[in-house]
């Protein structure tokens, strides 16, 4: 696959931005209390009392956990070098699901953020032991590596689910299992504001982690601390997820989807299909949201059952088209 095609022409470049800018503001008018759009024009106070309480706030959450869930998962394929592999497929996001539950029974009337960094160490050490496993691996088929993470995610999930039920927590794992996004509210998700600095982070070392992907004989060839690179790799990849566990739960798929549609079609330079990753996740999250407030209207299906059926449907087709 080359690593740079040809670039898009304007209206191609155009409609990305634009697909955004719709699904945003329909994210802000569709919902069980209808506003309608001549708000713009005449707010009315209880109009702007629901944008500013609950659209405004679930729009953006929306949007930074679409990005910073597919930029995570463009992380873990360039370290671990498998267009399969998302933090769904990793084990992550169980491992930050357990953390979670950890810090809650251990410091129930702790902050937050010290729930989000217990998850955080949580996920970070499970993502070290599934690169642990993968290096005593010798045969790695593209298709593996996923199977080997899931089973493992299997675990790490049986293992919160156990210690949620002992604790008689299962109840109010569920959100968490499902993604459900209809609790975020003024107040409650200010904590996925980090995605930010993630995904500055990963645009300034977007070079190195293309380098990474080549491989650790070739980077290290080409000066670059290889070692280093995936700590840091991980590290981000952690506190996304545990921001995005922590303020809306686990969200699946969209760090393996987003990335390989973007690479058909933008090519492999991250360089360059960064902002295209970040903005498509957003667009990914914004319209399984909308689905799931429309099919059952006024009520609504919760983000990871929409993002589930989508994502595994795209996630099936990409193996079956993959080149045997």
């Amino acid at each position: 696959m080359p690593l740079s095609p040809a670039p898009p022409s304007l209206a191609r470049r155009a409609a990305l931005p634009a697909a955004f800018a719709a699904l945003s503001l329909a994210s802000l008018l569709i919902g069980a209390k209808d506003i309608g759009i001549g708000w713009i024009f005449d707010p009315s106070p209880e109009a702007l009392l629901v944008l500013t309480a609950s659209r405004l706030p679930r729009l953006i959450a929306l949007v930074l956990t679409g990005m910073g869930l597919a930029i995570s998962g463009v992380i873990l394929q360039q370290i671990l070098r498998n267009r399969f592999a998302e933090p769904a497929t990793t084990g992550g996001m169980e491992a930050a699901k357990l953390g979670i539950l950890v810090a809650l029974t251990l410091f129930p009337a702790a902050a937050p953020l010290l729930r989000m960094g217990v998850a955080m160490l949580f996920c970070l050490a499970a993502n070290l032991i599934f690169v642990a496993i993968l290096q005593r691996i010798r045969f790695r088929d593209a298709v593996l590596v996923p199977v080997i993470g899931l089973m493992f995610g299997a675990v790490l999930g049986a293992l919160a689910e156990f210690y949620a039920f002992s604790r008689n927590m299962l109840q109010s794992m569920q959100g968490w299992m499902l993604g459900d996004f209809s609790r975020i509210v003024q107040g409650h998700y200010e904590m996925i504001y980090l995605v930010l600095p993630v995904v500055a982070l990963t645009y300034v070392f977007a070079r190195r982690f293309t380098v990474l992907a080549m491989g650790q004989d070739m980077a290290e060839s080409l000066g670059l601390g290889y070692r280093g690179m995936v700590a840091l790799g991980l590290t981000l990849v952690s506190a996304t997820v545990a921001a995005t566990v922590i303020t809306a739960g686990a969200v699946p798929f969209v760090g393996l989807v987003v990335p390989n549609l973007v690479t058909l079609w933008r090519g492999d330079n991250l360089r360059h299909t960064l902002p295209t990753v970040a903005l498509s996740g957003g667009c990914l999250l914004l319209f399984c949201d909308i689905l799931g407030r429309i099919v059952i209207y006024p009520y609504e299906v919760p983000l990871g059952l929409t993002v589930g059926a989508v994502g595994g449907a795209i996630f099936l087709l990409l193996i079956l088209r993959r080149p045997a």
